[in-house]
């Protein structure tokens, strides 16, 4: 029983860690994705809508 235990626990481990990889691999690639297009246009930067002011800000990397 104490085995059926630790691999469950492994394996909750590893699938947290798989998601968490993931995640950070999409937001990496979506930030190299801007910085292309940025590049590729020649922007300086990407605006974004801040909801609370109503102002366009430079988006935060």
């Amino acid at each position: 029983m104490p085995q059926l235990i630790f691999f469950a626990a492994v394996g909750a481990a590893a699938y947290l860690g798989y998601r968490a990889f993931v995640r950070e691999a999409e937001r990496v690639t979506a930030k190299i994705k801007r910085h292309e297009k940025q590049a590729k246009t020649g922007a300086c930067g990407t605006l974004v809508l801040d909801p609370k002011t109503g102002e366009y800000r430079p988006a935060n990397d």
